[in-house]
């Protein structure tokens, strides 16, 4: 067994035990101040409150022209909101851990996870059609149903979502807490540098967030489902398996049983049955039985033969016809018997 560090890159021989999320009460409890504080933000901006007057406020301020400095390095920063190579990133990750640990839960999550954030995202976004700073026409105006799709905003949404994926699945307490930290810290640095760079207003950035997290609470409910689907997957994989390999030939272990083995009978000429002329009748079958019958009681029984040399021509007809048996085939033979002429004396 290795003890280096590099042992806990093997792949495991089973797939160890994983406690899944449920939906508790503490996780139902923040579902549902999330979901109040969405529903906030939302008619905060619709009716056009103080958050839209903080949002002009943020754009005219122009951060990215209060520090030049920051803008090359928070360019690339913002790549870790972007849905593509985080998802390419965080797929290849799980992806391993899918091997090491025997399971597709992990992609199967991702994949649930970004279905949801797809659909709930996209639909307000188009819904409410939100202008960005850099295409807003109107000072103090919310720049709702414009034709825009920022609001809530999808890459903090996505930041939240991909990197908080990691905390959802780890396996140990402490993992969970460092990853979870992390994941925060990551999402609310692209929620802010969008705000920097002028693509999103902050009220988007604050709406991203609580999207996020509202997806990473719901995962729990996803569960059965995954489990399903990872059951079907395997059954699946194992069917195709099973048809594409050979069916192999066992080899019988020294000592163990064998294949019994019956003597053969050989078939001997006896066997075989009694070939008719071709000229004989089917009619006849059950005469030529009782013929065959008698003809082997008279070969059986040997016959007085009285030779005389005077006779009658009665008397001799019958010497002739019954005084000579007539000579026995040996045992499998097929040449029938010959008479011979009956003899005078």
């Amino acid at each position: 067994m290795r003890t280096d560090i590099f042992a806990r890159l093997d792949r495991e021989p089973e797939p160890p035990k994983i406690e899944i999320p449920r939906m508790s009460r503490t996780r139902l409890a923040l579902f549902g101040g999330t979901l109040a504080f969405y529903a906030a933000i939302v008619v905060a901006v619709l009716i056009s409150s103080w958050l839209v007057l903080l949002d002009w406020k943020v754009m005219l301020f122009r951060p990215y022209q209060q520090w030049p400095d920051l803008h090359a390095f928070l360019d690339y920063y913002v790549v870790l909101g972007q849905r593509g190579p985080t998802a390419v990133m965080v797929a290849a990750w799980l992806g391993w851990r899918s091997w090491r640990q025997h399971t597709l839960r992990p992609l199967l999550a991702l994949g649930a996870a970004l279905l949801l954030l797809n659909a709930t995202v996209g639909s307000v976004k188009l819904g409410l059609g939100r202008l960005g700073p850099h295409y807003a026409t109107q000072i103090g105006s919310p720049e709702l149903f414009a034709g825009g799709d920022i609001f809530p905003s999808g890459h903090t949404a996505n930041a939240v979502v991909t990197w908080g994926i990691l905390a959802y699945l780890a396996t140990t307490p402490r993992a969970r807490r460092y990853l979870s930290a992390l994941s925060a810290v990551v999402a609310l640095g692209v929620g802010l540098t969008t705000v920097y760079i002028g693509t999103h207003w902050l009220s988007d950035v604050l709406l991203g967030w609580a999207a996020g997290l509202l997806v990473l609470l719901a995962l729990p409910w996803c569960e059965p489902l995954i489990g399903r689907t990872e059951a079907f997957i395997l059954s699946l994989r194992d069917q195709l398996r099973a048809r594409s390999l050979p069916v192999p030939s066992l080899p019988v272990a020294s000592g163990g049983p064998r294949p019994a083995v019956y003597p053969q009978r050989v078939r001997s000429e006896e066997d075989e049955p009694v070939r008719r002329p071709l000229g004989a009748s089917a009619g006849a079958g059950a005469g030529g039985a009782t013929a065959t019958a008698t003809a082997q009681l008279t070969q059986a029984r040997p016959h007085a033969v009285t030779r005389s040399g005077h006779g009658s021509h009665g008397a001799h007809a019958t010497h002739g016809a019954h005084s000579t048996p007539s000579p026995v085939a040996p045992p499998g033979s097929r040449r029938p018997p010959r008479s011979r002429p009956a003899s005078g004396s």
